[in-house]
C-alpha cells in the first residue's frame, strides 16, 4: 500500500522554487487576509509564512476587524505594486459572503484561484493532482468520487476532472455515502471529522483525505481511524502531510509566476 506523502514531493518543489526566487531581481510578496484566530487557520497561515521565508518570498499576515476591513485591505493590495499575490484564509466569519470577497481580488493576484476569472487554478485542487501524479496513481478508466463541493477543493477539482474527461461523481450533503464503496478513487474534503468509515471503502481503493476540522484545538480529517487501519487499500494519504504541503507548494508556484508577470 502506498502512503501518499505530500511532504516528500513538496521538498523537491521547494528546492527548485528557492533557486528560482534567488534569481529574481525583486522578490514577490504574498498578502494573507483573515478575520479569525481559529487554530486551523493559524496553523496554515504559519506554515505559509515559514515556507515563504524558506524560499525568499515575503508574506504579510493581516488580521482584519470585520468584513469591510477585509475588503478594504484587498482593494488596497490590488493596486499595490509591491504585492504579487493575495489570498483569503478561509473560512471567514461571514461565510455567505465568501464569493463576494474572493471576487474582489485582482485575477492576476488571485494565487489561490478562488475568484471569478482568476488567472490560476485552485491551489488545493492542483495539489491533489500533483500528489496523485507524483505517486503514479492512474485515474483514467477509474471511477472517482469527490465528497464535498466546497470552493477550495470539491468544486474546482470536479471541474478539473470533468475537463480531463475522467469518470467522476460528486457526493454532497444528503448523498448516500454507503455507495462510495463502488468507487476506485475517493477524494474527500468536507471538513466533517470522521465522516468516512471503513465500510464505505472497497479493497484496492485510493483514498485522499483533504478535509480539515478543529476539535479542541486538534486537527482532524474526514476519515475515521479505522480507515487508516485498513491494509487492503492501493494508496492513502497520511493523517498529516498529505495534500497540505503540496497546496502550499502550489500556492508559492503561483506566487513565482505572478511575481515574474509583474516584473519582479
Amino acid at each position: 500500500m502506498k502512503i501518499l506523502d505530500g511532504r516528500e514531493l513538496a521538498g523537491f518543489i521547494k528546492e527548485r522554487q528557492a533557486y528560482q526566487v534567488r534569481g529574481m531581481s525583486k522578490k514577490p510578496k504574498l498578502l494573507i487576509v483573515r478575520d479569525s484566530d481559529d487554530p486551523v487557520i493559524l496553523k496554515y497561515v504559519n506554515l505559509k509564512v515559514l515556507y515563504g521565508a524558506d524560499i525568499g518570498i515575503m508574506v504579510e499576515d493581516y488580521k482584519a476587524k470585520n468584513f469591510d476591513d477585509l475588503a478594504k485591505k484587498i482593494t488596497a493590495a490590488n493596486s499595490d505594486p509591491s504585492v504579487s499575490g493575495i489570498i483569503v484564509q478561509l473560512p471567514i466569519k461571514e461565510k455567505e459572503r465568501t464569493d463576494e470577497l474572493c471576487n474582489l481580488i485582482n485575477p492576476d493576484k488571485d494565487v489561490d484561484g478562488l475568484g471569478e476569472g482568476a488567472r490560476f487554478d485552485s491551489a488545493t485542487a492542483t495539489a491533489i493532482n500533483w500528489l496523485l501524479n507524483g505517486y503514479n496513481i492512474e485515474l483514467k478508466n477509474q471511477r472517482i468520487a469527490i465528497v464535498g463541493r466546497g470552493k477550495l477543493v470539491g468544486a474546482p477539482l470536479l471541474k478539473m476532472f470533468y475537463d480531463s474527461g475522467l469518470d467522476v461523481e460528486l457526493f454532497h450533503r444528503g448523498s448516500d455515502l454507503s455507495k462510495l464503496n463502488e468507487y476506485d478513487v475517493i477524494i474527500t474534503a468536507t471538513g466533517v471529522s470522521g465522516l468516512i468509515d471503513s465500510s464505505m471503502i472497497k479493497p484496492g481503493a485510493v483514498v485522499v483525505d483533504a478535509g480539515t476540522a478543529s476539535e479542541d484545538g486538534v486537527l482532524k480529517g474526514d476519515l475515521t481511524d479505522d480507515v487508516r487501519g485498513l491494509t487492503n487499500l492501493s494508496a492513502i494519504t497520511p493523517k498529516t502531510g498529505g495534500v497540505g504541503p503540496l497546496t502550499i507548494a502550489c500556492l508559492f508556484e503561483h506566487m513565482i509566476a505572478a511575481g515574474a508577470m509583474d516584473g519582479h
